[in-house]
Parts: C-alpha cells; sequence; structure tokens
C-alpha cells in the first residue's frame, strides 16, 4: 500500500524501509533493504489483528484468519483541523467527539503548567535526572509530551521530544534491550514504555535516516521482549533467563503495550508472543474477576493489575473474550469511585493511568462523568510549580497525570478508541 507524498512536504519525508527490514532472519541480524518506499505517515491498524505486516504497508492473514485492515490519519492534518475549528476526529470513523475539557479552563491550565514543569526538568543529553528508572521516566515522558500534538519537527515541545528519542535510541543494546541493567535492576519497564514511546515517534519523524534508525532500533527491542518472555507467558522485571522465569503483572502490561505499539508502526510483531501473553492474564485470572500480582501467587486480586490487564487486553485486539466482563466488572466495582484510594494498593497513579485507558474504551458515556472527576481531583493536587508529588518521583507522577489529562485528545494513537 503507497500513498503520494503532499507537495507541501519534501519527498524524503514520508520514505522509509520496504518490507523486511527489522525482520530477522536466521542468524539474528536484520536485513538491510537497498531500496525504499513511500508509506502514509500514520498508519491505523485495527485492534483485532496481530498479523505480521511488512514495512511496505502490505497486509498478511494472521494465526486466526482475520485480515489486517488499516486506514490512515495524518496527525498534521489533524492539529490543523482541532486548530481550525476545535473538532476532534475520531479514529477511523470520521465522526467527531466532544472536545477536549470543553469550558474547563482549570485543566488545560495545570496541562500547560505541568507540561512546562516536565519538559523544564530534561537534561541536554534527553534524559530526566532521577536516580530511579532513568529509562522509563525518559519514555513516559516523552509520550506525555507527545500527547500535547507536538512531535520530533513540530510544536512547542519537538525539542524536547527529539532529545528524549535521541536518548532511549542511544539506550538500544546489541541484544535490543533499551535500557541500561548496570543502572536499573528492573530493565523492562524501562524497555517496554520506550517501545511504546519511540512508535509513536516513528510515524511522525521526518528525517530518513532517523526513521530507519528507529524501525532497527524497535526491531530488535521487539525480538528482545520475546526472548526475555517467560514460559508462563509472562514477563519478569528482568529477562526470564536472567530472572529465573519469574513474573509479574505490572511488566508483562509494559510488554504488551510496547509490542501493540510497534506493531501499530509496522514493526512485525509475532502472534504467539501475544497469545502467550494473552493466555498468562487468562491464568492470573481469580474467581471474583481481578487479576493476580503472578502466575506464581494466584488467589489475591490486584485491581491495579487488573486494570492494566484489562488495557493490555484492548491493545491485544481481545475485546470480546469470555474474560474480559468480569475483569470489566470487577474493575469498576473496585476503581471506578476515584476516592477509594486504599483499592489502589498505594499505586493511585500507575493504577488510574491504566483505568482511564480502559473506562476511555467504553465510550462517552461512562467516560466523560468519571473523566470530570478524575480530571477535576487531578488539577486540585497540582503544586504550584506546575509538578505532581506522589509514589517513585515527582516526574513519574507528572508524566502519568498528564498522559491522562490528555488521553482524549486523540494525539497518541496507542490510547485511541
Amino acid at each position: 500500500m503507497t500513498e503520494s507524498l503532499s507537495a507541501e512536504e519534501p519527498e524524503n519525508l514520508d520514505m522509509i524501509r520496504e518490507k523486511g527490514s527489522g525482520e530477522f532472519p536466521a542468524g539474528g541480524v536484520p536485513t538491510v533493504p537497498t531500496s525504499v518506499t513511500r508509506v502514509p505517515r500514520r498508519t491505523r491498524i485495527r485492534r483485532d489483528s496481530w498479523s505480521t505486516m511488512g514495512h511496505n504497508g502490505n497486509t498478511h492473514t494472521n494465526h486466526t484468519g482475520k485480515t489486517l485492515m488499516s486506514n490512515m490519519i495524518d496527525r498534521r492534518r489533524f492539529l490543523r483541523a482541532g486548530l481550525a475549528g476545535g473538532a476532534a476526529i475520531a479514529a477511523g470513523a470520521g465522526s467527531v467527539r466532544p472536545a477536549h475539557a470543553a469550558g474547563r479552563a482549570k485543566w488545560e491550565e495545570a496541562i500547560q503548567r505541568g507540561l512546562e514543569w516536565l519538559s523544564s526538568k530534561q537534561s541536554s543529553r534527553g534524559q530526566w535526572n532521577t536516580t530511579v528508572y532513568p529509562t522509563a521516566m525518559a519514555a513516559l515522558s516523552g509520550t506525555a509530551l507527545i500527547g500535547s500534538g507536538s512531535t520530533t519537527t513540530q510544536g512547542p515541545y519537538a525539542r524536547q521530544i527529539a532529545r528524549a528519542s535521541d536518548f532511549l535510541i542511544s539506550k538500544s543494546r546489541s541484544n535490543g534491550l533499551i535500557g541500561d541493567p548496570q543502572t536499573d535492576s528492573r530493565y523492562t519497564y524501562g524497555h517496554g514504555f520506550s517501545m511504546l514511546f519511540l512508535s509513536q515517534v516513528l510515524g511522525e519523524e521526518g528525517l530518513l535516516d532517523r526513521r530507519e534508525e528507529l524501525v532497527d532500533v524497535l526491531a530488535k527491542a521487539v525480538e528482545f521482549s520475546g526472548n526475555a518472555q517467560t514460559e508462563a507467558g509472562g514477563w519478569g522485571y528482568v529477562s526470564a533467563k536472567e530472572g529465573n522465569d519469574f513474573d509479574e503483572g505490572s511488566t508483562t502490561i509494559t510488554q504488551v503495550q510496547g509490542l501493540r505499539g510497534c506493531r501499530n508502526a509496522g514493526i512485525p510483531v509475532s502472534g504467539e508472543v501475544i497469545d502467550k501473553a494473552k493466555e498468562y492474564i487468562y491464568r492470573c485470572k481469580n474467581p471474583d474477576g481481578g487479576i493476580s500480582y503472578s502466575s506464581r501467587q494466584t488467589g489475591s486480586s490486584r485491581p491495579a493489575i487488573t486494570a492494566a490487564a484489562l488495557a493490555a487486553l484492548y491493545n491485544a485486539g481481545d475485546y470480546d473474550s469470555e474474560h474480559v466482563p468480569d475483569m470489566l466488572k470487577y474493575s469498576k466495582e473496585t476503581l471506578h469511585d476515584i476516592n477509594n484510594g486504599a483499592r489502589a494498593f498505594g499505586h493511585w497513579h500507575y493504577t488510574y493511568l491504566y483505568y482511564s485507558q480502559v473506562v476511555y474504551r467504553q465510550g462517552d458515556e461512562l467516560w466523560l462523568p468519571f473523566r470530570d472527576r478524575l480530571y477535576d481531583r487531578i488539577a486540585a493536587e497540582q503544586k504550584p510549580d506546575g509538578s505532581w508529588e506522589g509514589q517513585i518521583h515527582p516526574v513519574y507522577v507528572t508524566a502519568c497525570n498528564l498522559i491522562m489529562l490528555q488521553i482524549d485528545r486523540g494525539f497518541l494513537p496507542i490510547y485511541q478508541r
């Protein structure tokens, strides 16, 4: 599938490697293409398919027999339309969504102050100087900045997004891991969040050589995730080999979302890896509909892990399995009242980062009243300098809150309905 380039942009901006780049032959080294082909800048993928797609946009039938369907949406056109008319384009359907935070100036003020604080804390090397989870912090912060509508080439936070991208690319190791095991004892968090962030960057990257570099980094990252998966189908804080095959729910979710982001960007992802991950979640499900912390510690449900697992299943295209209604019912009962912070087990921002994605996908009837309560609480808790405080680090909490506050702006494909 190819598409003519816009006359207002240089031809090489919409060129990317043709099918085969980033796919791994038996020797384990990415193939290097001899030519390139043009692809649409933003390719939207049906979320019910995990079939392998080459970088020329050709589609193949997956193991379930479903055929991949795709349509295109150009974020630049989206931005221009939003600025001109204030309307948001519904993903793939062409219908109009309610305007983000219509009439709620305090939300917009909180977003702007938060973005300014977060961008000001980035170093010239592209990282956020935190002593914990440096790779994950850079990826989450970059994702929050993309949520504002900026890209690596345009918008008020273009420089910060480009720097974050440079930093994470520099952390790509020969085995595909994005991160540094020497400074991060739980490196799979950073790896998963980095796949998610860089896959969102790829669709808007204007420089051909940088797009090719991103394809290489993400293709190797996908392979690393597949190799790091445990026998049970989940992931642990480190690779299965290094962690004695230990698995737990929160890192599993970061891998599934990161892989989905890569898949949407045209990076081949094994359907077998995703099927194993879905089966892992099903095995961790308890009779009350909640999900356990680990396949080795079943019986006690965790609301935070359940919300995250449900969001991951939606990313995997699993809307209709027999397990989803029970999980959704459990999540609503334990989390829809946002004032019941005890149910988040001390991880309020992590919990609602994922539960907000779950509610948003249910449609406006459920989302809009919940959004009002969630956003009012987040805005009320903002510090005078524009940051938020909480568990782990202010950079982490601020990034999570900004992603939530901007989820229905529609600039992050991974969160679109």
